[in-house]
């Protein structure tokens, strides 16, 4: 990090990171305005570590409805809601989000942002002539 400031960089506005321990701490001491995202993915990953294969695509279910939520608030009951489900078997889970919820809850200060125009243009174009191709 401090190399990256001795290169001329004056601030960076988000950083995502995976699981590094330290990282945060790091890129927030060099740049203190810098908003630290978790990486959701292995923060998923993380949680289902222990699951036993039976449960993990409910539990992956479950997980899903606190990131992709339209709200923080909807994020915070769906984490409670989950709570509620599987504290019971999996309490590290729960307890594993609420610890890093400030980290991982970054990209709600952000507005939602839709696929590229040009991604979307080609999708509806497959879907639109995928009966000419069959």
């Amino acid at each position: 990090m401090n190399e990256l400031k001795s290169r001329g960089v004056q601030d960076i506005f988000i950083a995502c990171c995976d699981g590094l321990k330290g990282f945060p701490e790091v890129i927030e001491t060099v740049f203190p305005k810098t908003k630290v995202q978790l990486c959701i993915v292995h923060q998923v990953r993380n949680s289902l570590k222990y699951v036993s294969y039976k449960q993990r695509k409910e539990i992956a279910t479950d997980l899903k409805t606190i990131y992709r939520a339209d709200t923080l608030a909807q994020a915070e009951d769906n984490l409670l809601a989950f709570a509620e489900k599987w504290d019971g078997e999996h309490p590290q889970i729960s307890k594993s989000w609420q610890e890093n919820w400030g980290r991982l809850t970054t990209f709600f200060d952000y507005p939602k942002v839709s696929p590229r125009p040009s991604h979307l243009f080609h999708r509806k174009l497959k879907r639109d002539n995928v009966h000419d191709f069959q």
